[in-house]
């Protein structure tokens, strides 16, 4: 090759042989470029094989090449970064000889982090400097190694400002003992918490600190069962025996928070930090404790969770009506034919000859699943409500039972169903003629009032308002026949002054006595059957129609939709206007947005009302 045309083809082919001592020499005549290069590759070689010094010599020639080649050719790119790679060399190998103080100078004059990481390794583990290794490490950006050295060589000085970049539990656990040794308790405490050593932060804060309410906080936050016996112990101490319950219970020592609550009466912090996480053990021992001391209801409490339902009910009855709730229940826990009856008989007065509110009985039936009876229960209730003038009480038992008996698949009773649709027709009055919409308010009065003798609170007043409306709604003959009625002995003297004129004129010169013509629309049973809007019987199928929640009328399937809170049907366009206004669904009484309101396509409108036929058809399926 070196006779060829070609001669520097035996230099590439020394390089590719690794023979560096003849490339060298044959570079300085061929390519002096080149010189540094492979200078460089020659020092790696060397470093390899572990001959520092000759690598040290080869690194130098290297780097003094490259700075004349980057100063006569003014060249950059490439050779800058040979001269670095040469100076990183030079560093390593100064080190290698030795030489600690000028190698970790000159590691720094690199700014290379890398560099600087070598460095540090060949100081600490080679030359044992460790206090230059940590300075190499921190320039290395490698914090947690520097710290390592620090700590290690007791440089808290050193340490202390590299903490904050520091996340291995293991040196923060290292820093902290050494603080604490030191005396330093809230440093060591920072670094304990930091590393997520939270029994060692709550020792300190009890120990040394005496913080112990910033104790209890980290005990509280981390659920640690050490700690938390930590501070029982200290609490116990202090005599703060409310505290040390809490956390025996936290650190699942239940014993000792039971003792320490029956020692100092203060079993309710020990219920209250209890809670539903109890054992079976720790709900009979409470109960025993409040039978022991006179206290049948909290006793029957805890007996009732320990899952003893017959001495809760026994206590419970024990305590009267203001443990009813608690003994239903039981009673609908237990699913026992023996206590059902013992609650039955204290429900109807048989036990102590005081028959209670039916409305326990109710709320029994329901508990127990008992629907049908719950449903007859409902329905005397209500009555009862209903004939004391208490309207929207006897309205919400009946619409609550409704709605079970719906979301349970039991048939809804007749009775039940009409007496809501009756007492809801009177609650649309106000609304209605609110709205300006008087002739719907006429129709629903008249409906009340042909069923007057269910409203024995308030006949004259609701005889009053429907002769009113119908008045004005131009219902003439309605008007009259009502107003006739008022005109009986035994209302007359009940009307107010401001009315009996009124009402007399309505009777003595009544004038035409037409009603104004109803409305006809279609039955969602048979298109072809129209009936008027306030009748809710289909005269082709004699079904009962489904009627609105905001306007009493039967629904039609070409303008419904379903209330988004109680499902109950409704006329989309009134229903929705009605939301508007009052913002409640009169059925439910709950809040209603208007974007919630869906209409339903007639296919589904028909589809809700022949559902509502066949759950009336079925048979109960549940007792």
């Amino acid at each position: 090759f070196l006779v060829s045309t070609r001669p520097i083809a035996a230099l590439e082919m020394r390089r590719d042989l690794l023979h560096w001592e003849q490339a060298l020499k044959l570079a300085k005549t061929l390519a002096p470029e080149q010189v540094p290069y492979i200078s460089c590759e020659f020092a790696q070689q060397l470093e390899f094989r572990e001959e520092y010094e000759r690598a040290l010599q080869m690194y130098t020639a290297g780097l003094n090449a490259a700075e004349a080649l980057a100063s006569r050719f003014d060249a950059r790119g490439g050779d800058s970064r040979l001269a670095h790679a040469c100076a990183v060399g030079v560093a390593k190998m100064t080190l290698r000889m030795g030489d600690a103080g000028r190698g970790a100078q000159l590691a720094l004059e690199t700014g290379d982090a890398q560099c600087c990481r070598e460095c540090a390794d060949i100081l600490d583990t080679v030359l044992k400097q460790p206090q230059d290794a940590a300075r190499l490490y921190e320039e290395g950006d490698a914090p947690e190694k520097a710290v390592k050295i620090y700590i290690r060589t007791k440089n808290w000085v050193a340490a202390k400002p590299l903490m904050g970049r520091i996340s291995a539990p293991k040196l923060l656990i290292e820093y902290a003992k050494a603080k604490e040794i030191d005396k330093a308790y809230e440093e060591a405490a920072a670094a304990y918490e930091k590393a997520n050593d939270v029994d060692s932060v709550v020792r300190l804060l009890l120990s040394h600190l005496g913080k112990a309410q910033r104790a209890f906080a980290v005990v509280r936050e981390s659920k640690s069962s050490q700690g938390a016996l930590l501070v029982a112990r200290h609490c116990v101490s202090a005599g703060d025996s409310r505290n040390a319950i809490e956390f025996f219970l936290l650190a699942k020592r239940a014993e000792d928070a039971f003792e320490a609550a029956s020692t100092n009466d203060h079993m309710e912090v020990f219920t209250a930090a209890l809670g539903a996480d109890g054992s079976p053990s720790d709900y009979k021992k409470v109960a025993q404790y409040y039978e022991e001391r006179g206290d049948p209801m909290r006793a029957g409490e805890f007996w009732f969770l320990f899952k003893d339902y017959a001495k809760a009910l026994r206590l419970f009855l024990q305590c009267g009506e203001r443990a009813v709730r608690q003994a239903t229940e039981v009673v609908g826990r237990a699913r026992s034919d023996t206590l059902t009856h013992q609650l039955i008989d204290f429900l109807m007065g048989e036990t102590d000859g005081v028959p209670k509110d039916p409305n326990y009985i109710f709320k029994l039936y329901m508990a127990l699943g008992n629907y049908t009876q719950a449903a007859k229960t409902a329905i005397i209730i209500a009555r009862q409500e209903q004939e004391v003038g208490n309207y929207r009480v006897a309205h919400q038992i009946l619409f609550d039972t409704h709605r079970e008996l719906s979301s349970q698949r039991i048939r809804v009773p007749q009775e039940l169903a009409n007496s809501l649709m009756l007492l809801h027709s009177y609650v649309l009055v106000k609304p209605l003629s609110k709205s300006g919409d008087h002739m719907t308010a006429a129709r629903l009065l008249c409906r009340v009032a042909r069923s007057i003798s269910r409203f024995p609170a308030h006949v004259v007043p609701i005889l009053t308002s429907c002769v009113i409306e119908c008045h004005r709604a131009g219902l003439r003959e309605s008007a009259f026949e009502f107003a006739t009625t008022l005109m009986r002995p035994e209302y007359r003297e009940q009307l107010q002054e401001g009315f009996r004129r009124k009402i007399e004129n309505i009777v003595r010169k009544p004038g035409d006595k037409t009603d104004a013509e109803e409305a006809e629309t279609p039955s969602p049973f048979d298109s072809a059957a129209r009936l008027p809007e306030s009748e809710l019987e289909c005269p082709s199928t004699k079904n009962q129609i489904p009627y609105c929640v905001a306007t009493g009328r039967h629904v039609v399937t070409s303008d419904m939709c379903l209330c988004p809170s109680c499902g109950f049907p409704a006329s989309y366009a009134v229903f929705t206007q009605l939301i508007q206004t009052e913002g409640v669904c009169q059925m439910c009484m709950q809040q209603v947005q208007v974007k919630d309101i869906v209409k339903l396509e007639p296919a589904e409108a028909q589809a809700f009302c022949l559902r509502s036929v066949q759950r009336a058809e079925r048979e109960p399926g549940r007792q």
